[in-house]
């Protein structure tokens, strides 16, 4: 059997690593019966990518691609993939039901990978954020703060959080050559780390873990006591478990929610852990096919808390949705470095061979009207390594929660 096409490597070769980034090539549900995909792309985090120039694609020409594709024995994922590579849709993708089944996996909370999550530091060096207690990185004894120096011996200071990201999960390696849902359970990937003046290497074997999307620590350092609430993706259950921890965070805290490094995921999550912070209202609109429609927050929310929001060029989609709300909204001090600008909306479509079509049709707005693709979201304070500090100084000038 024939490769695929050259249009259709290129394209899938293009996207390897933002496709495998599990969190952010989630289905983002949407009002009523529909449903869309938030994806993702390779990005550098200093800057917002240009505006896109997104060009139909007719369905049925994929459709047709791919049922041609399997009269002659070949990949209709294929053909209908080089069909989109042709197209100008820069969001959209083609799936095999293989790896679409995987990405509609993720919506449960389950991913391949090491139990690592990593931001960009000083100098763009990548530094550990957080390890999963009970995963293959915890057991090595890595912890947050150590420096990753390399992966695969390949060097990653100044890289994308995503392609790092992508690499723990072996969906990058470089060659084209791995699946674009990451590597199975029981592979090996090698680490180079520093802590202080130790630099070593050491070998994870990757394992099927359950994603712990929310985490709450208190701070006690900065000029008032601090509730810090880290959201490193919206799946199921992601917005409840925001609104729980704020309603039972002391009284007399601000709140730092910390979306850094956030790729998105499930919109409607977004607006659940909205409605934590906003008594109802708008969250965003949008339009698909030219149709205008509205996303609103239930009412209810704690209005009178001191809350500040963490953003960076790794804060994508639905949770550029929900920075934009609160900035938008005047509830909240956005506080980092300008997110990536990710706010178009994909609707699958399935195949007549089982594979799974994405494609762009239409984008999302802030309550204000600012369009978000493209764009990204610009922090009302600009900060980069004394992100958390600026954003402590932020609360204590809010003055202390009800």
């Amino acid at each position: 059997m024939s490769g695929p096409s050259m249009p259709a490597r290129l394209h899938r070769h293009r996207r390897a690593a933002a496709l495998t980034l599990v969190f952010a090539s989630v289905l983002a549900t949407g009002a009523a019966a529909g449903s869309w995909t938030d994806d993702r792309q390779n990005v550098q985090n200093t800057a917002a990518p240009p505006a896109p120039a997104d060009r139909p694609v007719d369905r049925e020409q994929l459709a047709d691609a791919a049922a041609q594709a399997a009269e002659d024995g070949k990949s209709g994922a294929d053909a209908a993939g080089a069909v989109v590579s042709r197209s100008g849709d820069r969001w959209a993708a083609v799936y095999s039901a293989r790896e679409y089944e995987g990405l509609q996996q993720t919506l449960d909370g389950r991913y391949v990978g090491v139990g690592l999550w990593v931001r960009t530091g000083t100098g763009g060096r990548i530094e550990v954020d957080r390890v999963q207690p009970g995963s293959p990185a915890a057991r090595s004894g890595l912890h947050a703060g150590d420096l990753l120096t390399g992966i695969d011996g390949t060097a990653i200071e100044g890289r994308p959080v995503t392609e790092v990201v992508a690499r723990l999960r072996g969906a990058d390696g470089g060659d084209g050559t791995r699946g674009r849902t990451g590597a199975a359970a029981g592979t090996p990937v090698r680490l180079g780390v520093r802590r202080g003046a130790h630099a070593w290497e050491l070998t994870l074997r990757r394992a099927r873990l359950a994603t712990e999307n929310v985490t709450v620590d208190r701070l006690h350092d900065g000029p008032i006591a601090t509730t810090r609430i880290k959201v490193v993706s919206f799946t199921k259950g992601t917005g409840e478990q925001v609104r729980r921890a704020v309603r039972e965070a002391p009284k007399g805290d601000g709140i730092l929610l910390d979306l850094r490094a956030n790729s998105g995921g499930l919109v409607a999550e977004a607006v659940t852990a909205s409605a934590a912070f906003l008594d109802g209202g708008l969250v965003a609109t949008y339009d698909v096919h030219g149709a205008q429609r509205a996303l609103s927050a239930p009412p209810g929310g704690d209005t009178t808390r001191p809350l500040a929001v963490l953003v960076d060029g790794g804060t994508m989609s639905a949770a550029e949705l929900l920075a934009g709300a609160l900035q938008d909204r005047g509830r909240a001090v956005v506080v980092g470095s300008r997110t990536f600008g990710k706010g178009s909306v994909q609707q699958p479509s399935e195949l007549p061979d089982g594979s799974v079509a994405e494609l762009t049709v239409g984008h999302y707005s802030t309550p204000a009207g600012r369009a978000v693709d493209g764009a990204g979201i610009t922090p009302d304070l600009a900060a980069h390594g004394d992100a958390e500090q600026r954003a402590g100084t932020v609360l204590s000038g809010l003055g202390g929660g009800a």
